[in-house]
């Protein structure tokens, strides 16, 4: 199998924009090449990091745009998020009202249903407002 047969935004010419409601359908996720299979027969272990600099949201009450780095540390079991998901999935968050803590939270969430890790931390390093930088972090590890 291809690890890119399934996917139907990557490569997607007609891709369909939304900023206003974070929604989990638009991730997607391929198979793990860390997994212990034909593309990884001596079974290595692999950590992913990617860093998301361009994250936007809406303060909830105010309706002020909220600015923030994600960072996604994760060790895949059977599947990879697949980054162009990852990106509209992010994007969704653009117009859309949510405390810091809960959006890192919802991410991270999303995520594990998604790719049922063996570990995941997601972390939201938001720009200061009011001259106070928040930083939340949900975790998750596989019982």
């Amino acid at each position: 199998m291809k690890l890119h047969e399934n996917l139907k935004a990557l490569g997607n010419a007609g891709t369909v924009y939304c900023y206003d409601n974070p929604d989990p359908a638009l991730l997607e996720a391929f198979p793990s090449p860390f997994s212990v299979n034909e593309l990884n027969p001596a079974g290595a272990i692999g950590t992913i990091h990617i860093e998301c600099p361009e994250f936007t949201c809406l303060c909830p009450l105010t309706g002020q745009p909220d600015f923030a780095k994600i960072v996604i540390d994760y060790r895949p079991d059977k599947l990879c998020v697949e980054s162009k998901s990852l990106k509209l999935y992010l994007g969704s968050f653009r117009m859309f009202g949510e405390f810091h803590e809960a959006g890192v939270n919802r991410i991270c969430n999303d995520l594990v249903k998604l790719l049922s890790p063996i570990s995941l931390t997601v972390r939201g390093e938001f720009t200061p407002r009011g001259g106070i930088p928040f930083w939340p972090t949900a975790e998750y590890r596989s019982p």
